[in-house]
């Protein structure tokens, strides 16, 4: 969908195709498993934040990068039905990038595999500037340090996922984007990758940092809001888990479909956990169906 006005939401990162094969176990060195189902599914940060977004009826345009190749035209396809701004979605020569994830049969848990492709050529336009200034919101997930140091010194609130390559940098390395954040999202390994400490601690350190908001996500254990003045505890549902793919991004959606909207806190969680759960219960972020989100 093309829009010559920037979106409410602007959401800054990857856009791949996922491969996600259903496996009873996973293979090890010289050792053979059979694909029990195998699924072709528009994937990436970006991408699965904007569909959850949209699905909740906010106003997102997505900004990454595609090949110009038959899955980048899939891609682009899939995102405007969505009602996703494409605007900002760019083809540039090469391949789409692509993931490939083995989803364990018991638990739902992932062995994943990327190649970056167009992702990796990312470089930010003016437009994409322009994009960002005039956006209430700039989301920014699995993108590289340099583009996202330059990305949010124009938007005018940031909520950030950093993902684990990200957080790989450290808390130091990374001081200046997270001072930044309005909301910081993190799994509880993204927390100790990042601070060197335990979710709890880690967390709090973050906010002593100046983070307004940390939200921290503990899978089947719900999620926790850390503040300056509270610690808000949200429980998840007992779902069967098929597939955590996205979850995280998803959960976000949630989250920040509240936030927004300037729900309270602790609903803005309870949003997140519901359509990460509607999540995990598909094979792939986006096989969800639109009745699960509606609002």
């Amino acid at each position: 969908m093309i829009n010559t006005n920037p979106p409410e939401v602007a959401a800054l990162g990857t856009c791949n195709i996922d491969f996600i094969m259903k496996v009873p176990r996973f293979s090890g060195a010289d050792d053979e498993v059979d694909v029990e189902e195998i699924k072709i599914s528009l994937g990436g940060s970006a991408s699965n934040f904007a569909i959850g977004l949209s699905r909740t009826g906010v106003d997102v345009g997505i900004i990454a990068r595609i090949g110009d190749d038959s899955y980048g035209e899939f891609a682009k396809l899939k995102l405007e039905e969505e009602r996703i701004i494409t605007d900002r979605l760019l083809k540039i020569p090469g391949s789409t990038g692509m993931t490939f994830i083995a989803v364990d049969d018991d638990d739902g848990e992932r062995s994943i595999y990327t190649s970056m492709n167009a992702n990796a050529k990312f470089k930010l336009e003016k437009k994409d500037i322009d994009y960002i200034r005039g956006s209430r919101l700039l989301h920014v997930t699995g993108m590289y340090k340099e583009v996202v140091e330059e990305a949010i010194k124009h938007a005018n609130h940031i909520s950030l996922n950093p993902g684990t390559v990200l957080s790989s940098y450290g808390i130091d390395d990374l001081k200046d984007i997270i001072q930044k954040a309005d909301v910081l999202f993190l799994n509880k390994k993204e927390v100790s990758i990042l601070t060197g400490k335990g979710f709890h601690e880690g967390a709090n350190d973050l906010v002593d940092m100046g983070v307004p908001m940390v939200v921290v996500t503990c899978g089947k254990q719900g999620a926790r809001l850390y503040t300056r003045d509270e610690v808000i505890y949200s429980p998840t549902s007992r779902v069967e888990t098929l597939d955590t793919t996205g979850a995280g991004d998803v959960f976000a959606a949630g989250f920040i479909s509240g936030y927004i909207k300037n729900k309270e806190l602790n609903k803005c969680l309870q949003r997140g956990n519901q359509l990460a759960c509607n999540c995990v219960t598909n094979l792939g972020a986006v096989n969800i169906h639109h009745s699960d989100l509606e609002h």
